[in-house]
């Protein structure tokens, strides 16, 4: 399980490298994506949520998306800087990921 956790962190600071100058067509120069954790230990699967203009309005609505699935205390969130789906992959990676 460490190796996948250390495999995923070191492919997402590499692509990053590749990829970071890089925005979705249609996207703001700074967008957050909110990646929702039905299970806290688990990170590997998540739902995306949504994409807002500032890491608050990502945390809050991560926030009440948790409460509304009635996971605030098994789940977890994130707030992804520039995201974009890497179809190798098949993830979304970010330049940064925020609570």
């Amino acid at each position: 399980m460490k190796k996948v956790l250390l495999f995923a962190i070191f492919a997402s600071i590499i692509l990053t490298g590749c990829i970071g100058g890089q925005q979705e067509e249609g996207q703001p120069e700074n967008t957050w994506t909110s990646l929702i954790f039905p299970d806290i230990n688990n990170e590997k699967r998540s739902k995306k949520h949504g994409i807002y203009p500032t890491l608050e309005q990502c945390q809050e609505a991560s926030k009440k998306e948790l409460q509304r699935l009635d996971l605030t205390t098994r789940g977890t969130y994130k707030c992804g800087l520039n995201c974009s789906y890497h179809e190798g992959m098949k993830l979304d990676v970010c330049e940064s990921l925020s609570k």
